[in-house]
């Protein structure tokens, strides 16, 4: 995964960070159709170019909630952990990544839900799922067809969502959690 190291780097380093937010709210900005356009002339017209522009996609809510849950972290906390003597990779993964946790977990769910009902919009680049069927019943004008696409398509965005919020139980240090 790209997103939560780019988040950290954004962080540690501001100005780079404000380079890396820029790009990735950027590549965000451009429309999900647009971008599996612009996929096609690279890697050509089936799954790959719809798999790219998904990664591409899932980017900005997974590096910003990163760059976020550690900017919140209190000061206090990162100098406590500095004066017990943690070396910066130490205090990163043993303090400030447990402690962005939540964050960093909302911002992966985020984009675990919007690249399902993005991917849909792969069809159009002969990437097929359950966005098939919903162009298909677009085409013959037959709603039943378009249900077999979007209700599956829909029950599985709950489902990552309600698997998300058990994760979070699992993931997240218990005195963080809500």
């Amino acid at each position: 995964m790209l997103s939560i190291p780019l988040g950290i780097l954004a962080f540690k380093y501001k100005q780079l960070g404000q380079m890396i937010l820029g790009i990735v709210g950027m590549i965000q900005t451009i429309p999900s159709l647009a971008i599996l356009v612009f996929m096609i002339p690279f890697f050509g017209i089936g799954n790959a170019p719809a798999i790219v522009a998904l990664f591409l996609y899932s980017l900005l809510p997974i590096v910003r909630n990163t760059y976020v849950g550690l900017d919140e972290i209190s000061p206090q906390l990162k100098e406590s952990a500095q004066a017990l003597g943690l070396p910066t990779m130490a205090r990163l993964r043993l303090i400030e990544l447990p402690l962005a946790s939540r964050s960093i977990l909302a911002g992966i769910k985020t984009s675990a839900i919007i690249n399902i009902g993005t991917a849909t919009l792969g069809a159009l680049i002969g990437a097929g799922g359950y966005g098939q069927p919903i162009l298909t019943g677009i085409r013959l004008d037959d709603i039943s067809l378009i249900l077999q696409g979007a209700i599956p398509a829909a029950v599985l965005a709950l489902l990552v969502q309600g698997l998300f919020e058990l994760a979070e139980k699992w993931i997240v240090p218990k005195g963080l959690q809500i």
